[in-house]
């Protein structure tokens, strides 16, 4: 299928990608149309062009992260990491129709044939197919167009910032910016019964705006905005002001506190720099309130990508509620979207009209893109059957995995998982070595930069076709956490060498059935515990192993406050920090004690209460066969120009501390030698499993040894639910 890609560099490609998968409880749809929102995509295109002074100054969150990266991986790591970013395509589009190809088996709600409206910067691209999950899609109704349908998510967005308004009959509202999203915005407020002046910079707008259902428009420098307020008003003020505008100005804030009544109410739905006048907010004591997107169930993944809706008795208008809503309008004519809709345009086409875009004083408001001229806008119930029948036989005709063991070397690699992680610390240091075979990834776009940057055989967007022939590759897994287990069991049933990134799996059920696959098959699993093969580590090792007697070790990690936002605070998907990270850290004491764990303890070091339903700090106690002992502090409190990471080891006549394995320093017979380092281990690591692959060495890290740490991660965690020290001896299996 065909998508379009932008770069960092500001290039738009139209490029063939693999076709997406349903995700779980989800839907595959044919698109039929797709609406470019000018405004928000003529920034990103803008943003892309500017040079990376340019980018650095518009972005200085992007800058702390590449800082902290530096502190901790190294200048030379953190570059690669930039310049990865700035070579990776991402998708543009958000709001689409189209018609369901496939269904989910879990999915209740949705048939093949459906016509649907596609919501979701994550989902709904400008691509010929999309795969969406069940709430971030809506039936069209019978009367409503495709191309109409295709205008919901941006329906969405104004219907949200008017409901933020707690606007009654008559109240009057004055809307600044007068875009697409300020254009709906006014018509829904005209709708509702409410009164609008619209504010824009541009004369031209002026009429859409009047169409739209304005009963005044007011554009800077032919009137004075002050002075039509006061007129229309009455000379009290407006009852509410929508900023839809998209500026680094605080002009229109500004403007706006000035246009507000006594107690008026201020909603941000634009892009906008907002410093709010401490004044004249007072004086008025004035609301303010931001317009989140759709509405309620935006940017919680347990909604949009798990199902879990929210009850209408507690929430009415959920955003998959407010799809329907603006739906229904489309079907009343309410919504009066040929007045804003100034091109329709091929999506063969769509780069030159990107490229029209970006022109000065381009005059386009709503531009819908067409993928199919044969298609029937009401239904096309018959060629979406006939599309996934043809699916269906072509999956008929794969072979069933072989269970038969492959022979040695295993020069070819499939990689299932090619997000940034693996695209900079995992597949370049395998380059060269390995022929890689198959790569797989959820978003196709990113599958497709993979396999181009690092020569892949071919491309694939669903995993289980990495199993459907036998063959001799070995797996590389750098998926999200919760499927590391059933693809490392997959791969060990076919006879697959395994590398998996931690951790290997959530659970010890999970961890107890690798075990019994692991008996019976000729491949082998290797777990990303990176740290051990860093030089640093593997320089104080060989310290260690000439003192003579236990060790004690302290490893405080500071890694930051965990962003609500971030995929690892999904405890389904990553199975919390405690096991998703600390992991790591606790197999790094297995590493450097050489002896099996006897007994934990562990707490949480802060509660989580309200934050994330699980610890994100742990201290744990370890003591170790041998009588060494380790202490993990891992806090997600602290303060970022400490370090990282800082290792202290006490052995006999010897300290040493390894601080974020850049630095070691030794104090062995009163001298102290400080030595550097640039690697934490990845390139290593991975040059370590090549190596085996190719027959040219022993496996680098057995089942055996890095199940260790995992054994140890699970009684940590039980140590803390059950508030008391764990055996882990008991746990482990011969």
């Amino acid at each position: 299928m065909k998508q379009i890609a932008q770069y960092q560099d500001g290039r738009l490609e139209l490029q063939d990608v693999p076709l997406p998968v349903a995700p779980p409880g989800g839907i595959l749809v044919r698109t039929t149309h797709s609406v470019i929102s000018v405004g928000t995509e003529k920034m990103k295109v803008e943003q892309a062009k500017m040079n990376l002074l340019q980018k650095a100054k518009a972005r200085p969150d992007q800058v702390r992260k590449v800082l902290d990266t530096a502190k901790t991986l190294g200048w030379k790591s953190a570059m690669d990491k930039v310049r990865n970013r700035l070579e990776t395509p991402t998708p543009l589009g958000y709001s689409a129709s189209g018609i369901v190809e496939a269904v989910d088996p879990v999915n209740t709600r949705f048939k093949v044939g459906d016509r649907v409206s596609c919501s979701g910067a994550e989902c709904a691209f400008h691509a010929e197919y999309n795969a969406l999950p069940d709430l971030l899609a809506a039936k069209v109704p019978d009367g409503v167009p495709n191309w109409k349908a295709a205008y919901t998510t941006l329906a969405a967005i104004a219907l949200q910032a008017v409901r933020q308004t707690r606007g009654e009959l008559g109240d009057r509202v004055l809307v600044m910016g007068q875009g697409l999203v300020g254009l709906l915005v006014t018509n829904l407020l005209a709708c509702s019964g409410m009164r609008v002046m619209a504010l824009d910079l541009l004369p031209s707008r002026r009429s859409f705006s009047l169409n739209m259902g304005a009963e005044e428009v007011v554009i800077p420098g032919e009137e004075d905005l002050m002075d039509s307020v006061r007129r229309w008003t009455d000379g009290f003020g407006v009852d509410q002001a929508v900023i839809c505008t998209s500026t680094q100005s605080n002009q229109p804030i500004e403007s706006a506190a000035d246009a507000l009544r006594d107690r008026g109410r201020l909603i941000d739905v634009g892009i906008t720099k907002i410093e709010l006048p401490w004044k004249k907010f007072y004086e008025k004591e004035l609301d303010v309130r931001f317009s989140r997107s759709y509405g309620p169930g935006r940017y919680d993944p347990q909604y949009e990508w798990r199902g879990h809706d929210y009850p209408i008795g507690y929430v009415r208008w959920t955003e998959q509620r407010n799809f329907d809503a603006c739906l229904h309008l489309m079907k009343q004519s309410t919504l009066k979207l040929e007045t804003l809709t100034t091109r329709h345009a091929a999506f063969s086409d769509a780069i030159g009209v990107y490229d029209d875009l970006m022109k000065e004083g381009c005059p386009e408001i709503g531009v819908v893109l067409e993928y199919d001229s044969r298609i029937d806008d009401q239904a096309d119930h018959g060629s979406a059957i006939e599309v996934l029948s043809d699916v269906e036989a072509r999956g008929k005709d794969r072979a069933t995995p072989s269970t038969q063991a492959v022979p040695e070397p295993r020069p070819e690699l499939d990689v299932i998982g090619a997000g940034n992680f693996a695209r900079t610390m995992l597949l370049p240091h395998m380059k060269g070595s390995l022929t890689f075979n198959k790569v797989v990834n959820q978003t196709a776009l990113s599958a497709r930069h993979v396999s181009e940057k690092f020569g892949f055989k071919s491309v694939e967007t669903n995993s289980e076709t990495v199993f459907d022939e036998p063959g001799q590759s070995a797996l590389l897994i750098a998926t999200r956490h919760n499927l590391h287990a059933s693809l490392v069991l997959e791969g060990l049933k076919n006879d697959r060498h395994v590398f998996v990134e931690k951790p290997l799996c959530l659970s010890i059920e999970e961890l107890e059935e690798i075990d019994r696959v692991g008996e019976q098959t000729q491949g082998s699993v290797m777990i990303g515990f990176n740290r051990r093969f860093a030089p640093a580590a593997r320089r104080l090792k060989a310290l260690l192993n000439t003192a003579q007697g236990p060790i004690s070790i302290s490893y405080r990690v500071h890694p930051g406050a965990l962003d609500p936002s971030h995929w690892y605070a999904d405890y389904e998907q990553s199975g919390g920090r405690v096991l998703g990270e600390a992991c790591h850290f606790l197999d790094f004491f297995c590493f450097l004690t050489g002896s099996p764990a006897r007994r934990v303890l562990a707490q949480t070091t802060w509660p989580p209460d309200g934050r994330t339903p699980f610890p994100d700090s742990v201290s744990a106690q370890v003591e170790f066969r041998n009588g060494s002992s380790g202490q993990l502090v891992y806090s997600a409190e602290g303060d970022s120009s400490f370090p990282k990471e800082r290792i202290t080891v006490s052995a006999p006549g010897l300290v040493a501390e390894i601080e974020n394995f850049q630095k070691l320093t030794i104090y062995k017979k009163r001298k102290k030698t400080i030595e550097k380092f640039t690697s934490k281990g990845h390139a290593e690591e991975m040059k370590a499993w090549s190596g085996f692959l190719n027959r040219k060495a022993d496996h680098p890290l057995p089942y055996c040894e890095s199940r260790k740490g995992m054994v140890l991660t699970f009684a940590v965690l039980q140590s803390i639910q059950s508030s008391s020290a764990v055996s882990v001896l008991n746990q482990e299996s011969a």
